[in-house]
């Protein structure tokens, strides 16, 4: 059987005193698009930052193809291919769009930026006319836009999307669902996507998982997580329980 690209094993994590997450068990196999959902504060966004050592898990083990990167410095980690949009975005607001894709590629090879900038202005059209603009400058969504592919311009083999569709006009938010897509199954581009949005994600995801107060509850392809009743009630059809495993 082959080795995922990305495996968790019994992974915690505490901010000061407080358990943040309660030994995840997860999963991304390389090609996949796989979604972790859950409601706010439950532990998505701390996942994607403990694996990027930052806060660094206290218990577990995360492996990359292989390697154990637990302990790594975050940039050393970015070092092998793993690139984050994180939440909120966090573009560089007083540089460029131009510049903030040199940001992005600083760990990729160089000979190839411009032909990448190309690559990402292909699949974002209005950052080409935004390219001597500063960050800050834009809307919300083309900074969006500018975050992704910022992430892009490091030719990741593992994209860690954090809410990428948060703040955004459904058309926009629809938009970027689709980009996900094409880059995945154009360039065959693994993505770990945490997303509220849990229609849009796990329609668009071959795996999903549920998080609740730190603990994932439910897995399952995306269509078996749309069809199960508790998903249904706590986060599509506007209900407030949360989503526990039978």
């Amino acid at each position: 059987m082959t080795e995922p690209l990305l495996s968790i094993r019994g992974v915690e994590t505490f901010y000061g005193n407080i358990m943040a997450l309660k030994g995840i068990d997860l999963n991304v196999n390389e090609g996949e698009i796989v979604t972790l959902i859950g409601a706010n504060g439950s532990g998505k966004s701390t996942l994607m930052m403990t694996i990027f050592g930052n806060p660094r898990a206290s218990k577990g083990a995360i492996t990359f193809d292989g390697r154990d990167i637990t302990q790594m410095p975050s940039h050393e980690i970015a070092r092998l291919h793993i690139a984050q949009s994180p939440e909120g975005r966090r573009i560089f607001p007083h540089m460029t769009v131009l510049e903030n894709l040199q940001m992005g590629a600083t760990v990729a090879d160089p000979t190839h930026f411009d032909e990448d900038v190309k690559r990402v202005c292909t699949l974002f059209p209005l950052l080409e006319q935004r390219m001597r603009q500063r960050g800050g400058t834009l809307s919300g969504g083309e900074q969006q836009m500018l975050a992704i592919a910022r992430a892009l311009m490091s030719r990741p083999r593992l994209l860690l999307l954090d809410e990428p569709s948060l703040g955004l006009a459904p058309m926009l938010a629809q938009q970027i669902f689709r980009t996900i897509r094409e880059l995945n199954v154009r360039d065959r581009l693994t993505v770990f996507l945490v997303e509220q949005n849990a229609f849009h994600a796990l329609k668009l995801a071959h795996r999903g998982y549920v998080i609740v107060n730190g603990e994932i509850t439910l897995s399952g392809t995306g269509h078996e997580l749309l069809a199960r009743p508790e998903v249904r009630a706590a986060y599509l059809d506007g209900g407030r329980r949360e989503a526990h495993g039978a």
